[in-house]
């Protein structure tokens, strides 16, 4: 069960701190190509290098590739030249105090659905993973990142895209219009998930 003495953003990194320390750097994830070295890697980046963001943010674009190509560069140079306990120790301890990240509403916008997403990446990829009985607050609080997650996986989807609530009747958001409509129902953690691209892990109902 999750606190909520803390942000959401601060919960999840601090347990996905303890799973990459737990787990070593050689465990897989389910970002494809990548171990939890890498994963540490990028999200120690992400946190300490805002020289990287746009290629972050414009990566799936064709103006973006270059930038993005960037990043990974500066991704791959910190874990070659880092001890994996530093970068863990980085990972958990977040962004220096000076930059916009490490500011609590600044985190609880750019940083939620990141390490909520990544947090899963590394359960998902070990065996014998099972879903996390989430409180309906964070259920709550993921929502607002799985309608925008949505707008992004609706480019992907012919025709119309509902996303539904399982664990909240009525509650569902539409991107489009006529058909084929593709509905996609789960609980927004799930959704959050297939939304991300991570559909081979989500549990969701397709129809």
């Amino acid at each position: 069960m999750i606190s909520s003495s803390r942000p959401l953003a601060a919960r999840e990194r601090a347990a996905l701190a303890d799973l990459l320390e737990e787990l070593g750097p050689d465990a897989p994830t389910r970002c494809e190509g990548w171990t939890t070295a890498h994963l540490a890697a990028h999200l120690v980046t992400r946190d300490r290098r805002p020289d990287t963001t746009p290629g972050y943010v414009l990566e799936s674009t064709r103006i973006g590739r270059p930038l993005a190509a960037w990043s990974h560069r500066v991704e791959d140079r910190l874990r070659a030249g880092s001890r994996y306990a530093d970068l863990v120790a980085r990972v958990r301890s977040g962004p220096p105090r000076w930059l916009p990240a490490a500011w609590p509403p600044v985190s609880a916008v750019v940083d939620t659905a990141e390490y909520v997403i990544h947090h899963e990446d590394v359960r998902r990829a070990q065996p014998g993973w099972t879903p996390r009985a989430l409180p309906r607050e964070v259920q709550d609080r993921l929502w607002g990142n799985v309608v925008l997650f949505g707008r992004l996986a609706a480019g992907g989807v012919p025709g119309a895209l509902v996303l539904r609530r399982s664990d909240a009747p009525r509650v569902e958001r539409r991107y489009g219009s006529g058909t084929p409509e593709t509905v996609v129902e789960g609980e927004p953690l799930e959704l959050l998930l297939w939304a991300s691209g991570r559909r081979e892990v989500a549990r969701v109902e397709v129809g």
